[in-house]
């Protein structure tokens, strides 16, 4: 009978609301999930899976609470590395448990990291760095006894490298004896993991229902000890209005996407409070190099000058995106913070002329059907036609667009990108490295999905990963953001800063620079 009651209660909180006010142990959020495609962590490569991935699962290393910047073990209790550099041992913590009650031990962080590679999704190329194959990952990676895990790589990098690997979202340690109760056909449990969970994290996941709600549960044997809240409820709700209308009315707690105007227009309500918190979070403009027009390097700088970016700052985006016009976001190390690019179309259309496109040409963007997606698509589909480029939008749910993006079947897309760990070469390894540029190549960074082939910016960025000065590492960064600006197929254009809006007797919401980095455990009510 309890069961029962718990399950009408989720249903009634999931269907249209008509609650005063949420469960005292119960904390709702209404944000856009449409992104999320998986719940297993060796295929999520999304915002929103990464945040309830970062709830449900542990990993070996990690960012807490109150420190962003000083990378720590997790699940790890101390690391070591050998005299040659190639290779990592970790010790685990005592005592931990799965969701599952199984105990965490080092073969399940083994099996783990193999399944990524074996597997050989989306973040894959993640690992694939190491010189991990699927060949010989279960002699890379591997478990020495019940509470030790050795790595081994093939060439020397810098530590900080293979322990932000560790701190991802490819990382996180699965339940290795759960996952394969429900294989399928050697899958490693992939198929059941879609949409289950089998983690070690805070919460536990109960349901994920696509483009609905994601319902987490409290795990009482959480290694930080168990959270505040009994449960989490992130429901799906698109639209900024009627997310506002909820946080009003107090059937939610949390807001996370309301426009600018829709922040403005909360003001002098003494039921909310809005937060905001800086993002590392990109956003930019992709060129896909199979297309003769776009891979024209006149018309990729054309298009550079056809953009209002502190326009639309100024105005629809106010307070949510800053213009930032390089790769790596600002505020961290090794950030570029100059933005050379505004609107110019004389320039842009003089651009076009030399490049034998006087009167412009016609062009497809793909982005989200929501905003800020489809604000930024009719802004550049605005200002692009000044100069004939004309342009058509194809909105969609971003998990579509994405999915359209990963087979490289797009010409032009609006998309976001947020780094994998807090370190340039997070976003250079994508942005700025392509290693097959064929259609079936295993590695599939931003680069290969505008088919950009690159080898001597490749080169550099392989470079900058393998320099120990932490001065002249910083410059070569800086030296290939810089490149980047004026060369190949990504416009960037802003970086995000979130502002969430939360009735006045939440505390402890925690959202880091990270999708990752956003954890519920320490909320209150």
């Amino acid at each position: 009978m309890k069961r029962l009651l718990m399950g009408v209660c989720l249903a009634t909180l999931l269907s249209t609301p008509v609650l005063a006010e949420t469960p005292a142990n119960t904390l709702v959020i209404a944000k856009a999930i449409d992104d999320m495609v998986t719940m297993d962590p060796a295929e999520i490569y999304e915002l929103s899976n990464s945040e309830v991935a970062v709830n449900v699962y542990d990993r070996l290393m990690g960012l807490e609470i109150g420190d962003m910047k000083t990378l720590v073990p997790k699940a790890a209790e101390s690391w070591s590395v050998s005299e040659d550099g190639k290779t990592f041992t970790f010790k685990l913590k005592p005592n931990l448990k799965f969701h599952s009650g199984n105990p965490l031990t080092a073969d399940d962080v083994a099996f783990s990291l193999q399944r990524v590679i074996l597997l050989n999704l989306t973040p894959a190329y993640l690992l694939q760095g190491l010189g991990w194959t699927p060949e010989n990952v279960k002699e890379m990676a591997k478990a020495v006894d019940p509470a030790t895990v050795q790595l081994t790589i093939n060439e020397k990098y810098a530590p900080t490298y293979i322990l932000n690997l560790m701190s991802t979202v490819t990382s996180s340690i699965v339940d290795k004896k759960e996952a394969l109760a429900h294989e399928k056909n050697g899958d490693l449990g992939h198929d059941w993991l879609k949409t289950n969970s089998a983690g070690s994290g805070a919460y536990r996941m109960r349901s994920w229902k696509a483009n609905d709600s994601v319902v987490l549960e409290a795990n009482p044997d959480f290694r930080l000890g168990a959270p505040k809240l009994q449960r989490v409820i992130v429901r799906h709700v698109p639209e900024g209005a009627t997310q506002r209308l909820l946080v009003e009315k107090g059937d939610i707690d949390i807001a996370r996407n309301l426009t600018p105007d829709q922040i403005k227009g909360i003001a002098g309500n003494t039921d909310l409070v809005v937060e905001t918190f800086p993002k590392a979070t990109v956003y930019y403009l992709g060129l896909n190099q199979k297309n003769d027009k776009l891979k024209n390097p006149k018309v990729q700088e054309a298009l550079r000058w056809l953009i209002d970016y502190q326009g639309m700052a100024d105005s629809f985006l106010k307070g949510q995106m800053l213009v930032h016009q390089a790769f790596w976001p600002a505020g961290f190390y090794a950030s570029l913070e100059n933005n050379p690019y505004k609107l110019d179309t004389a320039k842009a259309k003089a651009l076009l002329a030399e490049a034998g496109y006087p009167n412009g040409f016609d062009i497809q963007l793909d982005t989200g059907n929501t905003q800020p997606f489809t604000g930024i698509a009719q802004s550049i589909q605005s200002t692009f036609a000044e100069a004939g480029v004309k342009v058509t939008i194809n909105s969609a749910e971003v998990k579509q667009a994405l999915t359209k993006y990963r087979a490289r079947q797009h010409e032009m897309i609006y998309m976001y990108w947020g780094p994998d760990y807090l370190d340039p070469n997070a976003n250079a390894d994508s942005f700025a490295n392509n290693p097959d540029n064929s259609d079936s190549s295993a590695s599939k960074p931003l680069a290969w999905r505008n088919a950009w082939d690159i080898p001597e910016i490749m080169a550099e960025t392989k470079a900058a990963l393998k320099e120990s000065d932490a001065e002249k590492r910083k410059q070569q960064y800086l030296d290939l953001q810089t490149k980047l600006q004026t060369t190949g197929p990504f416009l960037n254009m802003f970086q995000e800063s979130e502002q969430t809006v939360m009735r006045k007797n939440v505390k402890g919401f925690f959202s880091g620079p990270n999708s990752d980095l956003v954890f519920y455990y320490q909320t209150t009510k």
